[in-house]
């Protein structure tokens, strides 16, 4: 079933409203244009979010259809999203569905095969009461609207249960995933580890010679993987000294400001990134780390990451629509962020984790890299990271576990993008929103209470 609901209105975005600067001229206007692409590349914005909670817009207020964004011909004024706007909010609720619109992207390609099955068995899981992180009364259908959400897909036994739509977004609606995309390259990884191409413990110099003298320099793999690497990679959206003002202009998210000298492409930029720390010692959730991960996987490989994705992941899960990636100036695909692709495909690859790596008939991933995965990292080492919102977490080949009951564990991304998946309950959901806050922490709580009660709705 593909029930389409539809909600949208101007308005600053919350979780970076703080830290705009007080200029003047294009000196302000690019900073602040900064901080807001900062916001979608999944790096953490924790802090601001449990810090004050934000006064948000009504749902309703903010939908696709009420703002009207590109809908005329040609789009005038305040209904045209473009680079000057389009990761302010609510425009960034057109662009996380429209993204080849805006930047370079590369095709992932599913192929000519037909698409593989996804029975349907509705229920009426909309309906389904519980209580929220304040105590509150809730159903998962108010949930749903609460959040932003664009689409919802749970997937129970290999059959698809609830699936509803809004702002816009359709079943063959490709959406911006952020740090979801972490994940594919952490699996992607980790089975290169399984088959001996990659070693774990070698330095990632075995494989990325070019990043001798930076961070990586005399860190190994594994401290990629689980991002227990010690690199200064700071983010301060008042500041463009730091770190990731770099990152956002190298990987061309936004236009340089005039003058600038700095590195044209993502992996130049990461040969500048120095240590701070001892590799090992504890979790820091680093955007960068999944970058140079995808780096060794090419190097590995000699492959492109959309090449390997469309040829070992999409091809073979038999997907409905071609995925993509947002690439820098030289084609070097943002392995931490970029990914573009469909609800109903993403529900394939994580039925297909659920069942230990195959489906459609076909061998993706080893069911030793799934265990591995699931199993998750060193809680201890996870509790440096700064997310108290995560109680008991870990992480591990680039993806969250829950250590729960249920032993569920997780990609996610800014924004409110997950693909959830539940062993126990024999459940996956895949949740792609368009929340005003881009930090996981204003809205986790939350999001743990409806994954329980989705697991013991489904279970009945």
């Amino acid at each position: 079933m593909h029930k389409i609901h539809s909600a949208s209105l101007a308005y600053p975005h919350p979780s970076v409203r703080s830290a705009r600067p007080r200029r003047s001229g294009t000196a302000a206007a690019t900073l602040w244009q900064t901080a807001c692409a900062v916001a979608v590349l999944g790096v953490a914005l924790v802090a601001p979010a449990q810090a004050q909670a934000p006064a948000l817009p009504a749902p309703e207020t903010v939908t696709l259809d009420k703002l009207g964004y590109m809908s005329t011909f040609p789009p005038e004024g305040a209904q045209r999203v473009d680079l000057s706007n389009s990761y302010k909010y609510p425009q960034l609720r057109w662009a996380v569905q429209h993204l080849r619109e805006l930047q370079p992207t590369r095709n992932i390609r599913r192929g000519g095969a037909v698409p593989s099955a996804l029975p349907a068995d509705p229920r009426p899981l909309g309906a389904v009461a519980f209580d929220d992180d304040k105590g509150q009364p809730i159903t998962v259908d108010q949930w749903f609207t609460r959040t932003y959400t664009d689409a919802l897909v749970v997937m129970h036994k290999g059959r698809v249960v609830y699936e509803r739509y809004d702002n816009q977004m359709k079943p063959y609606t490709p959406h911006l995933l952020f740090s979801v995309t972490k994940s594919f390259t952490g699996l992607m990884a980790a089975q290169l580890v399984h088959d001996g191409k990659i070693d774990p413990e070698a330095m990632v110099t075995k494989y990325v010679p070019e990043l001798a003298e930076s961070a990586w320099g005399d860190m190994k793999v594994r401290d990629v993987m689980d991002m227990t690497g010690a690199v200064r990679f700071r983010e301060v959206y008042t500041d463009p000294t730091t770190e990731i003002f770099g990152y956002s202009w190298s990987s061309g998210l936004l236009p340089r400001p005039p003058g600038y000298q700095g590195p044209t492409n993502v992996y130049d930029f990461l040969k500048t990134l120095k240590k701070e720390g001892e590799h090992g010692a504890g979790f820091v959730y680093r955007t960068v780390h999944s970058e140079v991960l995808g780096w060794i996987v090419s190097r590995a490989t000699g492959k492109h990451w959309a090449e390997l994705m469309s040829d070992n992941i999409w091809q073979k899960l038999g997907t409905e629509e071609d995925a993509h990636v947002m690439v820098d100036s030289v084609g070097t695909p943002l392995q931490g962020a970029g990914l573009n692709a469909t609800a109903r495909d993403l529900a394939r690859f994580g039925e297909m984790l659920r069942l230990g790596g195959s489906f459609n008939g076909q061998k993706i991933f080893d069911k030793a890299v799934i265990d591995d995965t699931a199993k998750g990292g060193d809680r201890e080492k996870f509790k440096m990271g700064g997310m108290a919102f995560r109680p008991g977490y870990s992480y591990r080949n680039q993806w969250w576990v829950l250590h729960n009951a249920d032993g569920a564990y997780e990609a996610a991304g800014i924004h409110g993008q997950f693909i959830h998946v539940n062993p126990a309950a024999e459940m996956v959901v895949v949740k792609l929103s368009s929340h005003p806050v881009a930090g996981a922490g204003f809205t986790h709580p939350l999001t743990l209470k409806a994954w329980a009660a989705l697991a013991q709705a489904v279970r009945r």
